[in-house]
């Protein structure tokens, strides 16, 4: 039986492809701080496993993946914990920004390391690392969460190349605004917003084709790369429009 491990998985979009492996038959392990949300949104299920985590906790991280493997391959790992910034802000909040870089970047570094050593070991797997379209551009009150995927983005893009001679597949998922806990709390706009359940559906799709790079829905992520390679200057002025509403503090 082949086995898929889930950061990040309690609710939300992880919780959806935990759904969609578990109905394809794998054994799947999900990680996530609350139990009451596995509860909530998963629940028991046959070869469903809950493992209580901190992925900014290095050597938890390395064990719960490590364990999770004992006896077992170790086919898929989807690094897909995050966290936004909340509300947005002209003024940073740094204590919460620096959680925010230790969840969505630091967080999927830890998992990584884990997967690439057993993977490397057993001479074949596949890493997947959830990042957003908002890894493509300086979101005005989103340094931080913009930072944090870019920089998901460019990691998995190395590793793809560098780890292709182990036989291990790197990949990196853009999703656009996905309707789920974390997107419920937002205070702005979110256009082409689509449910979690066709999220997960259409990555564990994509991912079945050892896709490097998928980013959606497509109109997002055409928008958002337009905004990328336009001359900044024309960025910054359009973006001061206010394109974006967010709380404009003092």
């Amino acid at each position: 039986m082949k086995s898929v491990f889930i950061t990040g998985g309690t609710s939300g979009i992880g919780a959806e492809i935990a759904k969609v492996y578990l109905q394809d038959g794998y054994r799947v392990a999900v990680c996530g701080r609350d139990k009451e949300k596995f509860d909530k949104y998963l629940g028991e299920r046959e070869n469903l496993e809950f493992i209580q985590l901190d992925i900014k906790n290095r050597e938890q991280t390395i064990k719960a993946i490590s364990d999770f493997s004992v006896g077992h391959s170790l086919d898929i790992v989807y690094a897909n914990a995050g966290r936004s910034v909340g509300p947005k802000k002209i003024i940073p909040d740094f204590s919460n920004y620096h959680d925010v870089i230790d969840i969505n970047l630091t967080g999927v570094l830890n998992t990584i390391e884990p997967a690439f050593n057993i993977m490397r070991k057993q001479g074949y797997g596949h890493i997947v690392a959830v990042s957003s379209v908002a890894g493509f551009i300086g979101l005005p009150g989103s340094s931080a969460y913009s930072a944090s995927k870019a920089g998901v983005i460019k990691m998995c893009e190395t590793f793809a190349i560098d780890w292709k001679k182990f036989n291990i597949d790197v990949s990196c998922v853009c999703p656009g605004f996905i309707k789920t806990p974390l997107t419920d709390k937002n205070d702005h706009s979110m256009p082409f917003i689509m449910p979690a359940e066709e999220a997960a559906i259409r990555i564990k799709k994509a991912m079945d084709k050892k896709k490097v790079f998928y980013a959606f829905p497509k109109r997002m992520f055409l928008i958002t790369r337009l905004l990328e390679i336009m001359p900044r200057f024309l960025y910054r002025k359009i973006l001061s429009i206010k394109i974006f509403n967010y709380s404009k503090e003092k």
